[in-house]
């Protein structure tokens, strides 16, 4: 859905709770969100002059118990306004280069911390699982803390942070956030994210060189970058170029992000890659995502450790 759409379609709480029930019960049928009970339910309307109230309610006449359309889901104790929470999404699911946070808070007239929350909660929202398989291309790449001036492009190692990219040749693309290139931690993500019988694509690194012996024989393709970029099919260009598509967004709409909150940043990017020829029902799968997933509580998420 487009964001020109949202913003005809959705311009009241109303619109927008009629769409949420319609994504929770797609039959019609209202089911109690605490025993399960379907059908057996009694619509409650009310007037409300708050826009945090919301102004229809359901009870269930087999438990007694009340809830209403965003009961369960992350909407559910939200003080900001419905309309704002779906124009947020629209934003961020069509920003192909991100969405700051202060953009965020220009756009919907909330203050700052209302809009990096809500950020933040959005991205928790855009995750893919799965695994890679067929031609999968793996690299690493190093973000700087501060994007390098030109004429002196090398950085510290301990100033850097370190994203393990990898990536299904005409498939998905996935990003972790790791703290180092050690066999220990790059070994079992790339176990984890890539299938046992998938083709492994790498460069001539001696970790990258180890996990082919053990895992992937006669399946890993190794590039010497020294020699050249590209021999036919034996390249890494397609991860290297969402690596360039990346850091464009994090160093142009962010400058610089934190270290606790990368992954997040991480995934948002990686689900908008994989969606990019879908991009009208990037809007449904990330809002079916929030009404399904868990509350990430504030305090949570600013005492977090890295993920």
């Amino acid at each position: 859905m487009k964001l020109i759409d949202v913003t005809a379609k959705f311009q009241t709480e109303d619109q927008c709770l009629d769409y949420i029930e319609q994504m929770r019960w797609p039959n019609g049928e209202i089911g109690c969100v605490h025993c399960g009970e379907i059908g057996h339910v009694s619509k409650i309307t009310r007037a409300t002059a708050g826009d945090n109230k919301r102004t229809r309610l359901y009870q269930c006449m087999a438990c007694g118990k009340q809830f209403s359309a965003t009961s369960g889901t992350i909407f559910n104790d939200s003080h900001l306004p419905l309309t704002k929470w779906f124009l947020a999404i629209a934003l961020i699911c069509e920003a192909k280069k991100e969405m700051s946070a202060c953009q965020l808070q220009r756009h919907l007239g909330v203050n700052y911390r209302t809009a990096w929350y809500l950020a933040h909660r959005i991205r928790e929202a855009m995750q893919d699982g799965g695994v890679l398989s067929g031609v999968v291309e793996a690299d690493e790449t190093y973000f700087s803390r501060r994007k390098p001036r030109k004429g002196n492009p090398q950085v510290k190692k301990e100033n850097t942070d370190i994203v393990l990219g990898l990536r299904q040749r005409d498939g998905k693309l996935k990003l972790i956030p790791v703290k180092d290139t050690k066999m220990s931690i790059m070994e079992p993500q790339i176990l984890k994210h890539i299938s046992p019988d998938a083709t492994l694509q790498t460069d001539e690194s001696a970790v990258y060189w180890i996990i082919g012996e053990r895992h992937f024989p006669g399946r890993h393709q190794k590039i010497n970058h020294s020699l050249s970029y590209a021999v036919g099919d034996n390249h890494t260009q397609n991860i290297e170029n969402a690596f360039s598509l990346l850091k464009r967004g994090v160093y142009g709409t962010f400058h610089k992000v934190s270290i606790k909150h990368l992954g997040r940043y991480c995934n948002e990017f990686s689900y908008r890659f994989n969606r990019r020829g879908e991009q009208l029902g990037m809007f449904d799968a990330t809002l079916k995502n929030l009404t399904r997933g868990q509350a990430l509580p504030y305090k949570t998420l600013n005492t977090s450790e890295p993920i």
